[in-house]
């Protein structure tokens, strides 16, 4: 097996884009998720990977093997680097039913074969669905068969772009840790590219954030999200609220930042400032009605709703603090404070969910 993958590639793209990449990751059963914005390169990256497109300089090695090295003309092409890849629109062929689909085009003997597909039947869940056709199946099932056609060659890396995303919400929810699961058992290496947050955050080991082109940050999936490098990648990773502010005073490991017309207090990380970039996660903001009783939140403010927005089983309220503060709950507390434009709310933020940068 090998130990790690070296990208380290440029490609021009059109409308002035490049794809400028240049990381390693180790090859084992673990999984990394490349997560960002659309158009930030991700499906590029993946097809220069498998070898789908070539760039114009650059480097990929997968452990011993050198797949391209554009400066000695090395080029392996697609199908000798044993890849599968799998883009969002699953591509099965509608004329033939599951079984067929799921093995087309591999070669091994017929009982081997035969072997294979029911293992793979069994393992995807979708046993009884042999002689089914695809027009037939419903969403999950169509992915099921999907993967399960990539995987069945047993590939050295597996590349996934987005494969969810057809999917309603139920049916995404359901199948994202049953996939991730399924997959480690066959101990495949697979790199997933999605732009969706949660999902990043359900399906990675790792994750590398990406972004016009590069590949701003990586680490643990825990590591990139709460404590993300810079504003840029603050605001990439969800973090809703990205302030601008000066701090004004520094005593007992914490630092006052004025935002607005309002002092936040926060974990003095050794930013120098005084201009300086505040960055809070919406969901680490805790909302309440009426008198608010003492707790370990060392910031609280009154702030008015301006804005509510409902999205899925979550509802974003933004709030007038003094300065702007978007704030994430769950549809059953939007429900229990009944919440509506202009109600007051104290909204209360403990000191190390608030995070800051220097403004260059």
């Amino acid at each position: 097996m090998a130990t790690k993958i070296l990208i380290d590639i440029k490609k021009q793209l059109n409308k002035g884009k490049r794809i400028n990449a240049n990381f390693e990751l180790p090859i084992d059963s673990t999984w990394t998720v490349i997560f960002g914005p659309s158009g930030a390169g991700k499906s590029v990256l993946l097809r220069i990977i498998a070898g789908l497109d070539k760039p114009e300089k650059g480097v990929i090695k997968f452990g011993e093997e050198t797949w391209n090295d554009m400066s000695n003309s090395i080029f392996v092409a697609p199908q000798k680097r044993s890849v599968g890849l799998l883009f969002q629109d699953f591509a099965l062929f509608p004329h033939l039913n599951v079984s067929s689909n799921i093995t087309y085009n591999l070669l091994l003997p017929k009982n081997e074969k035969k072997r294979r597909l029911q293992e793979f039947m069994k393992l995807f869940n979708i046993e009884g669905l042999e002689k089914r056709k695809p027009p037939t199946l419903s969403g999950g099932e169509k992915q099921r068969v999907a993967i399960a056609r990539t995987a069945i060659r047993r590939p050295k890396l597996l590349l996934l772009d987005e494969p969810l995303s057809a999917l309603d919400l139920p049916t995404r929810e359901g199948l994202q840790r049953e996939l991730k699961k399924i997959l480690k058992r066959l101990q495949i290496p697979t790199i997933f590219v999605t732009h969706d947050r949660t999902e990043a955050i359900i399906m990675g080991d790792r994750v590398a954030v990406m972004d016009e082109g590069e590949i701003v940050q990586m680490g643990e999936v825990n590591e990139v999200f709460t404590k993300p490098k810079d504003p840029s990648v603050a605001s990439i990773v969800g973090m809703e609220n990205v302030l601008l502010g000066e701090i004004i005073h520094r005593a007992d490991s914490l630092v006052n930042v004025k935002v607005g017309n309002r002092i936040l207090e926060a974990l003095d990380n050794g930013v120098e400032g005084p201009k300086v970039t505040v960055c809070i996660r919406a969901e680490e903001i805790i909302l309440e009605k009426g008198v608010v009783p003492k707790s370990s939140a060392r910031n609280r403010f009154i702030g008015e709703i301006v804005d509510i927005s409902l999205q899925g089983a979550t509802v974003k309220v933004t709030l007038d603090c003094g300065f702007p503060l978007v704030v994430l709950i769950t549809r059953r507390s939007f429900i229990d404070l009944s919440l509506q434009i202009g109600v007051e709310l104290t909204s209360s933020i403990k000191a190390q969910a608030i995070h800051i940068f220097q403004n260059d």
